[in-house]
């Protein structure tokens, strides 16, 4: 899969990773069409997205990691509906790793078997807490629907073609990976979870790791609880 597909990379702040991420994922899917989705960040992340050749969408404002994500994702739909590859800004090198993700939902091999949403499961734990986000996650998403995942907040996730529009509007901050995962598994879309050898600029157990976790664990409820309101207006 490559002309067919776009990579969409959700970044704020992240000037310092962002070339190497990009670089990668250039390496990996020579003709795929790269877009930076940029959430008001405050460095050189906007010059560095154009420096690399992606193509930009900027919000005005810190909107939100599922806010930025939704603009570009509108944003190439306005123009096509390919298969699209999400990735975190943060991944350096190891972005070039996830073809896995995409063979996944191609059809080069056995199209009975593809999936409709991919996601990543990291091989090893690189950094983070006590759990309480990823439980969060993990228990938003088998209350709507049953499913218990592996890798509830991946933020790297390959999606077939005409899948992308059937998900949006993103939910609001870190809950767009809840969102995402509820909104697949409740249309009836194949979910399937691949493991893929990748790093991130993780978080510790600091005053600063735990604060986004904390927004990460409230962000997923509420997307579960957005979407419970959809049940019951």
């Amino acid at each position: 899969m490559g002309a067919d597909l776009a990579v969409i990379v959700t970044a704020r702040n992240e000037a310092a990773r962002l070339a190497a991420t990009l670089r990668a994922l250039r390496r990996s899917f020579p003709e795929a069409e790269l877009w930076v989705a940029d959430d008001g960040s405050e460095d050189a992340t906007a010059h560095v997205a154009l420096q690399e050749g992606a193509r930009l969408v900027q919000a005005p404002r810190r909107v939100g990691k599922g806010g930025a994500a939704t603009l570009a994702a509108e944003a190439l739909l306005r123009e096509r509906d390919p298969a699209v590859l999400l990735a975190d800004a943060d991944l350096g090198e190891s972005a070039g790793k996830l073809g896995r993700l995409v063979d996944a939902v191609s059809d080069a091999g056995d199209a009975s078997s593809a999936a409709d949403l991919a996601i990543a499961m990291f091989a090893s734990r690189v950094g983070g807490g006590f759990g309480i986000a990823v439980g969060a996650a993990r228990w938003s998403i088998r209350q709507a629907t049953g499913r218990t995942m592996a890798a509830p907040l991946s933020g790297q996730r390959a999606m077939r073609p005409s899948v992308l529009h059937r998900l949006l509007p993103f939910a609001r901050g870190f809950g767009i990976e809840t969102g995402i995962t509820i909104d697949a598994l409740r249309a009836g879309l194949r979910v399937v979870e691949v493991e893929v050898d990748l790093e991130h600029r993780a978080t510790g157990k600091s005053v600063s790791g735990f604060g986004h976790r904390g927004r990460q664990a409230l962000d997923a409820l509420r997307a579960y609880a957005s979407r419970r309101a959809r049940e019951n207006p």
